[in-house]
């Protein structure tokens, strides 16, 4: 049976999450009900990862077989005729019977936005907030220390699980200083539930003069999921992009 891999973005405003759930609205559940209309049977979808209530995808990626004779193309057109208009596919393509969304995945880049602007309501759904100024280039010292290989116990908040390693490793994080808003860019091999958002947070406190270099490696070498109390609001994280290796079949 033919696998498909597809790329698409959305706006979490108005969605409990990326995975399914019995007591709130979810995107995988309005992709697999828009699918179930196309195949004529239930289809089960699996992404590179979840995003949690209100956050936003612009590069997304999920995976699902099907027997029905549709070229890649179709599949794209037919998903938007019938998805909402917060959910769009960009991209659809044949791979390998094998591949995985979210076991062959190589690296994901994240964005966090937060802007000073907090009275205006364009920014509200898709940005952080905070009234204060923040210390770029405090936040950019403070934001080496997370670079590389790093056991990051300090920055879940989600159940520890003994049996699953914590060390992930980031290959980037950028803070840039745009016109409305700073933007964190987080790169890495993976991270962890809240991983992203408690960093930034803690990055945040930093451009407030709240926390320093020493006590942000405090926090990360503690290994103490206690450690850090922080994390950042859900509107203003970005999945950005999901890197894999070459996925393509030769023939569409």
């Amino acid at each position: 049976m033919p696998r498909y891999k597809v790329t698409l973005s959305y706006d979490g405003t108005a969605y409990g999450g990326w995975q399914r759930q019995t007591n709130t609205h979810s995107i995988q559940q309005e992709i697999e009900a828009a699918m179930e209309k196309i195949e004529g049977n239930f289809i089960r979808i699996t992404a590179s990862g979840r995003t949690d209530a209100h956050v936003h995808a612009l590069g997304q990626v999920f995976h699902f077989d099907s027997a029905k004779d549709l070229a890649p193309e179709n599949w794209r057109r037919a998903l938007n005729s019938l998805l909402p208009h917060d959910i769009r596919i960009q991209d659809v393509c044949l791979v390998e019977d094998d591949f995985h969304a979210r076991f062959h995945a190589v690296s994901k880049r994240y964005d966090y936005l937060i802007t000073t602007d907090v009275n205006n309501p364009f920014y509200y759904h898709y940005m952080g907030k905070d009234r204060k100024v923040l210390d770029v280039k405090r936040m950019s010292e403070c934001a080496r220390v997370f670079l590389g290989t790093h056991d990051f116990t300090s920055f879940t908040s989600s159940k520890l699980d003994p049996r699953k390693s914590k060390v992930k490793t980031i290959t980037r994080l950028d803070i840039v200083q745009e016109e409305h808003a700073v933007r964190l860019v987080f790169e890495g091999n993976g991270f962890l539930r809240y991983m992203v958002r408690m960093i930034a947070q803690t990055l945040i406190e930093a451009g407030k003069h709240r926390l320093d270099v020493a006590d942000v490696k405090q926090m990360l070498y503690g290994q103490d999921k206690h450690l850090c109390r922080y994390k950042a609001q859900a509107e203003g994280l970005y999945l950005v992009h999901v890197t894999y290796a070459d996925t393509k079949k030769t023939k569409e």
